[in-house]
């Protein structure tokens, strides 16, 4: 995989689909490598003619770790939350947008359709505010506004994702990312088991860092209520949200919808906070589908 420096920190990334065909920037979300973009997600797009680039977010993966960083808790970050406070973090969203426009710049691109899952939704959300020269289309998977008057993740969701595995036992791990998976993964379409070690084990080898989630976590919530940002969206925009989204209700997709002007949204029942491989061809429909429109209205 290549590295590249971008927006002063190194970025690793992968590519596919022709080099001269249209870039569509993949961004993925809390915590998440660049490979929880399902290989099978990133062909069907190259299959439908576009330039398609997936990459680490700071601190996660293969990408730049910002060691030592210090960022609140999840109490405090609750506490202060609350209590409509905004905590002093490393680093925020806007500062992660930056780095997938400053990748674009490291790899001569003047324009991509950006696609953006979950937390990487609001960082698509900053690009297509902060960045509209440089977004052809904007695509939000399962994500939010953060409007505070929304329904919050099912308590369930939220202690999976927060719960610490009781050691680093590979195995211990293994099967603690597992039941994360599973406990904010599609009740209509259940992962396979064997698919599902397989794909959770390889992530582990790959990168094992604990330490940049929580200065994920600290971006999310300090960035607060976007909406008054993203009503200056112009960016031709598609939502796709699961109607059964244990961490993001789909209120939040529906929000976002309602709050960027011409927005179209798509919500699909049965979907949770994954990408299962029964959804990929009528999720690549979606999003190439909404890519080449926005390309015609141009």
């Amino acid at each position: 995989m290549p590295a590249i420096k971008a927006n002063g920190i190194d970025i690793h990334y992968e590519e596919a689909g022709a080099p001269d065909a249209p870039a569509m920037l993949l961004v993925m979300g809390f915590g998440a490598q660049l490979t929880l973009w399902p290989d099978e997600l990133v062909s069907a797009l190259a299959d439908e003619g576009f330039r398609v680039i997936r990459y680490d977010n700071r601190d996660v993966g293969l990408s730049h770790k910002f060691d030592g960083a210090k960022a609140p808790g999840v109490v405090k970050l609750t506490l202060l939350a609350k209590l409509g406070i905004r905590p002093r973090v490393p680093y925020t969203l806007a500062d992660m947008a930056a780095d997938g426009i400053g990748l674009l710049d490291a790899l001569e691109i003047g324009q991509a359709h950006i696609v953006g899952a979950s937390m990487g939704g609001m960082i698509g959300q900053h690009m297509a505010a902060r960045y509209p020269q440089r977004c052809l289309s904007f695509t939000q998977i399962f994500s939010t506004t953060g409007n505070p008057r929304l329904p919050a993740a099912r308590k369930e969701a939220l202690a999976a994702l927060v719960k610490r595995p009781a050691s680093t036992d590979e195995a211990v791990l293994v099967d603690h990312g597992m039941m994360l998976a599973r406990t904010i993964g599609s009740p209509a379409y259940p992962a396979e088991e064997e698919r599902l070690r397989e794909r959770v084990t390889a992530g582990l080898r790959r990168s094992f860092y604990p330490e940049g989630a929580t200065r994920h976590l600290s971006a999310v919530v300090a960035d607060g209520d976007r909406r008054s940002m993203i009503r200056r969206i112009t960016v031709p925009t598609l939502v796709l949200h699961g109607e059964d989204d244990p961490l993001v209700p789909c209120e939040g997709g529906r929000d976002t919808a309602a709050t960027i002007p011409g927005a179209r949204i798509r919500t699909i029942p049965g979907w949770g906070h994954d990408l299962p491989p029964e959804l990929i061809d009528e999720i690549a429909g979606e999003i190439a589908g909404h890519a080449k429109g926005a390309a015609i209205a141009r």
